[in-house]
């Protein structure tokens, strides 16, 4: 299908990550528009991207003239445009566990504790920072210790979250854990270990083909990048963010 990509984005939302991650790894064309959530009061309530996209949340992503919003509608949309390489397995058994698990983290995990309820939080009932910090972890030990225990019980799991597979290399790490460097390293403040490190750093050797000249490609800051690239890891393509200080793999 035709038209340009932009996608509308703030470089530190976890779903505007999982879109970025998922157009590099279909090596696709796009430019990034960034929508600041916090500068100005937030870029995301301004009357233009209000009419864009009406929830006022990041990401959105125009292709042509249409407008598509939520990541994970966005990310089954790329895969049924573009199918190589498949984002999800084959078989129906497979593709339900891997929404699961995406669903796990992107529904039950992030809309708890995103910034726009630390906001309310703040604004509305004056809550002391520390307490949002527990209420915080709290939800993520909660769902991250459910998304192992499927990990760990599970023969399905490999290499990645679901199977070993290179030509789709688990859609639900694309699509949950999004930020996994950093959402792992504060997993383990909680717990000193974690199977779920294994998909991460699976994750983290994998390739992204390269993409075509653009001379309004941005970075996910909304800096200029380079106008085109070469095959690169994630880590080196920015599809994963360095880990933070003292952050080790023993999975």
């Amino acid at each position: 299908m035709d038209g340009q990509l932009k996608l509308y984005s703030y470089w530190r939302s976890s779903a505007a990550y999982r879109v970025r991650i998922a157009l590099n790894l279909k090596g696709r064309d796009y430019a990034i528009e960034p929508v600041h959530l916090v500068r100005d009061g937030g870029q995301q309530h301004s009357d233009d991207y209000a009419a864009l996209n009406p929830q006022e949340l990041v990401p959105a992503l125009r292709h042509g003239e249409r407008v598509l919003t939520q990541s994970l509608a966005i990310l089954e949309y790329l895969d049924e445009i573009w199918p190589e390489p498949a984002l999800l397995p084959d078989d129906s058994a497979g593709r339900a566990r891997v929404r699961a698990l995406a669903q796990l983290v992107a529904c039950d995990i992030h809309p708890l504790n995103n910034l726009r309820v630390m906001q309310f939080f703040d604004r509305e009932w004056n809550v002391p920072q520390a307490e949002r910090d527990l209420w915080t972890l709290h939800w993520m030990r909660t769902g991250f210790q459910a998304l192992e225990d499927m990990l760990v019980g599970s023969q399905d799991t490999g290499r990645f979250c679901h199977g070993d597979s290179r030509a789709w290399p688990t859609a639900v790490w694309c699509r949950s854990c999004t930020t996994p460097a950093g959402s792992i390293w504060i997993w383990r403040r909680i717990r000193p270990w974690s199977g779920s490190s294994r998909p991460v750093w699976g994750c983290r050797r994998l390739t992204v083909p390269a993409r075509r000249t653009s001379p309004t490609r941005r970075d996910c800051r909304g800096r200029p990048g380079p106008a085109s690239s070469n095959v690169k890891s994630p880590a080196s393509a920015g599809l994963f963010r360095g880990r933070p200080s003292g952050f080790r793999s023993r999975g």
